[in-house]
């Protein structure tokens, strides 16, 4: 796809407001006049942008509705396990859980840096880059993440626990559903959870909470002005409907849509259920990309999402380091919101198909392409570490964690990584013994 060449309207907007200041200070009447008109103008832009006819092929192709989706994916194994194995599950998740709150943790503190100011801070620490270690030092180290964390605990030195990040929050809010509502929860449970612990959120996600605290209905919350309804949103949001149905990608997919749909719609919603998917699929696989190839048949063949990942997995044996990724993804997504489902998928791939089993160089690399780095080594190190167990990541990578994960959801500050790994294997065992469980579709 192409995007429009877009006028510099931040550049335009600041020098409108900038001159409106000046005129005012020389005394000049009439300001407000154009202020107005200008306001007014950008209002009826928006309402005719939002009012343009969309491809009526495309979407089609890119359905919303799970029934839809299903009928348009291509076949895949659908389940991989009849059965859950409990002795495997338990090193495989929390590999896969570990795996998760490492790479969200090394990312966080240069989350969307550009690749030569993360060169420069590793340079500064005597570091190697990309990284094998958290970070020595970052700067800003007093400065609080989401309220809570300071930017110097995210560093190998000062870390005290899993330091709080939205990416790691979605996880453990994934478990309180499933815990509140049963497997079969549907999008109005989702919504009431937000509601019940979220206090606040980001994009795509804030706008549906904002929705959903003025009385819209879970089912229309995230299709009502929301711009960011195709970014990563939901996707970092896919790794618990994994861990609860590990060897059975079609029911993490499954639920995933509908915790997708109360935010999200079109690729960013088949983010999700990809991600999901291969999460799931990665508890049985011995290759993180068999686990990424899987994850592709719960998505529809035609859709955006699909086409590039199966681009990302054509070109990989050509994409040998983080320098590679990042240029391959900027030639090929030109124009496309750093925050975007796409672009960012691509990038986790990469740092999967560089790295493979070898889960330090994975969540490095990925790491080391920038971009929303904190969300796509999160991704890359649970897949991975899915596939590897715990036993196979180095200690360095969980030893500061001290059990302990650090949280925003309202009632709920810290929680034990013990007791989230065993609240998952009961809900995982829920699951699996439910062995003809149909589709629940949103209520």
């Amino acid at each position: 796809m192409r995007y429009p060449k877009l006028p510099d309207f931040n550049k335009l907007t600041e020098r409108l407001a900038l001159q409106a200041q000046l005129m005012t200070e020389y005394g000049a009447k009439g300001v407000a006049t154009p202020l107005a008109r200008a306001d007014r103008a950008l209002q009826v832009a928006l309402r005719e942008m939002r009012a343009l006819p969309v491809d009526r092929g495309l979407a089609a192709q890119e359905p919303n509705s799970l029934n839809a989706i299903l009928a348009l994916r291509p076949r895949g194994p659908r389940r991989l396990w009849s059965v859950l194995n409990r002795s495997v599950y338990r090193d495989r998740l929390a590999g896969a859980f570990l795996g998760r709150m490492a790479g969200c943790t090394l990312g966080a503190p240069v989350e969307f840096w550009p690749i030569p100011k993360m060169e420069a801070l590793a340079a500064e620490n005597a570091d190697a880059f990309p990284p094998t270690d958290y970070w020595r030092c970052v700067p800003e180290p007093k400065v609080r993440r989401y309220s809570m964390s300071l930017r110097e605990e995210y560093t190998r030195g000062k870390m005290r626990g899993v330091p709080v990040d939205d990416d790691t929050i979605y996880t453990l809010l994934g478990l309180l559903i499933a815990e509140d509502y049963g497997p079969g929860f549907s999008t109005e449970d989702v919504g009431a959870a937000w509601v019940k612990y979220l206090p606040y959120a980001c994009t795509a996600e804030d706008v549906a909470l904002k929705n959903l605290k003025k009385g819209i209905p879970a089912r229309q919350a995230g299709a009502r002005d929301n711009p960011y309804c195709e970014w990563i949103g939901a996707d970092i949001r896919a790794d618990p409907w994994g861990y609860m149905a590990p060897g059975w990608p079609e029911r993490a997919a499954a639920m995933a849509y509908r915790d997708a749909f109360l935010s999200h719609r079109r690729q960013g919603i088949y983010g999700a259920m990809f991600f999901a998917a291969a999460v799931a699929a990665a508890f049985a696989v011995e290759d993180p990309v068999d686990a990424l190839r899987i994850g592709l048949t719960e998505i529809p063949a035609d859709c955006a999402l699909h086409k590039a990942i199966c681009w990302a997995l054509r070109v990989a044996p050509e994409i040998r380091n983080y320098k590679q990724a990042r240029e391959a993804m900027e030639q090929r997504f030109k124009g496309m919101h750093p925050v975007h489902t796409i672009n960012n998928a691509c990038l986790t791939v990469w740092g999967i198909t560089i790295g493979k089993t070898d889960f330090t160089r994975v969540i490095g690399e990925t790491v080391a392409m920038g971009m929303d780095n904190d969300c796509t080594a999160a991704t890359a190190g649970s897949i991975v570490g899915a596939v590897i167990g715990k036993r196979r990541i180095s200690a360095k990578w969980y030893k500061k964690f001290d059990n302990t994960i650090h949280s925003y959801l309202s009632g709920h500050k810290r929680f034990s990584i013990s007791d989230i790994l065993h609240r998952f294997e009961v809900q995982a065992g829920k699951i699996h013994s439910q062995q003809n469980l149909p589709h629940p579709l949103p209520r």
